[in-house]
């Protein structure tokens, strides 16, 4: 009989961010050899409490169907996991899910494993790196995090992309891009202020929602540059990967970054990447290879290096090809299996 694993993930799609994917693509690579069932908080009324993840993965979503489940999710995941009597439990981020982790560990026999995938640094945080059997982390700087935490057994296992969903299309010599949320972390207003001095023909496409939309709208407008980017919003993935695979030139202006999986993507569809020296994203772009790294919140470093790969053609298509090499090393498959074996 295949060994159970419960996987915790407080969110999955359609609320579908770096540690979801993780949550989910190791669970469809991984369900020929465990009995996987992912237990999430349920969020909202129209999400049905029992589901099939691409018909093969059993989820459980907990709770009324409303935004507080989240805070319920580490007492209703616990009695989930006491029900379901795992001989593993995988906690894919921090927080609500490690918060149950601890409980797990207390009240059940299983084996714990805890995914850090956040640059959260409180006293809870520290409690679940203790509490867990074992410990993996998205990047270096919170493998880092998890040595200050007294666990020098942490495993690096990045997140993972599906190298085949990336699409192949013409490159517009003169476009930017940008993916992500629109919140202060994410360093828009500054990428705003870089593109300010960029000549006029270039393009700036962004793609995403957030809080502060409006004001980077604003912002655009004030500097004068309005007509020269696109506000996408949000746009089903599908349709991302075909910007990814438009565009020249990737842009994360993070001021806070634990991984980056969006640097892959835009990797794998042949982007060259400008970037920010922080967090873990370093992991993923080596400066001068697969891409430029700049200082955060540093408008001028980051208008200077967008500049150069915008003017310097052969630069620009070596980053590319550096970079869709370097994606290769992060397929799911590959990344899936050293979660395997750590459940063996």
């Amino acid at each position: 009989m295949k060994p159970r694993v419960v996987i915790l993930s407080a969110f999955l799609s359609p609320h579908r961010s770096g540690a979801e994917a993780c949550a989910e693509e190791v669970a469809m690579e991984l369900v020929d050899r465990y009995q996987i069932t992912i237990v999430t908080a349920r969020l909202r009324r129209s999400l049905p409490r029992k589901d099939m993840l691409r018909g093969r993965v059993p989820v459980w979503r907990l709770g009324l169907g409303c935004r507080f489940d989240k805070w319920f999710f580490p007492f209703l995941a616990l009695f989930a996991v006491l029900r379901l009597r795992p001989q593993i439990v995988h906690a894919v981020l921090e927080s609500y899910a490690g918060a149950a982790l601890i409980g797990c560990r207390v009240f059940t026999n299983a084996k714990t494993i805890l995914t850090c995938q956040s640059t959260n640094t409180r006293f809870l945080v520290c409690l679940m790196h203790r509490m867990a059997h074992r410990v993996t982390a998205i990047s270096s700087v919170l493998c880092q995090r998890a040595v200050r935490c007294g666990r020098h057994d942490t495993v690096l296992i990045p997140n993972g992309l599906h190298i085949a969903d990336v699409p192949a299309a013409e490159k517009d010599p003169h476009s930017i891009l940008f993916v992500g949320r629109l919140e202060p972390m994410k360093g828009v207003d500054v990428l705003l202020q870089a593109f300010a001095h960029l000549p006029v023909h270039v393009r700036l496409q962004i793609v995403g929602d957030g809080s502060l939309r409006s004001v980077l709208q604003k912002q655009a407008a004030e500097l004068g540059i309005a007509e020269r980017i696109t506000f996408a919003g949000y746009i089903p993935t599908p349709q991302v990967y075909r910007e990814f695979a438009r565009s020249a030139i990737f842009c994360a202006p993070s001021r806070s970054e634990a991984f980056g999986n969006v640097l892959l993507e835009a990797q794998a569809a042949g982007c060259a990447v400008v970037a920010t020296n922080v967090g873990g994203i370093p992991d993923i772009v080596e400066d001068g290879v697969t891409g430029l790294l700049v200082p955060a919140e540093d408008v001028r470093s980051l208008s200077t290096a967008l500049h150069t790969v915008l003017v310097d053609d052969a630069l620009r298509l070596s980053f590319a090809q550096e970079g869709k090499e370097h994606a290769q090393r992060y397929d799911w498959r590959l990344i899936a299996e050293k979660y395997g074996e750590l459940y063996n």
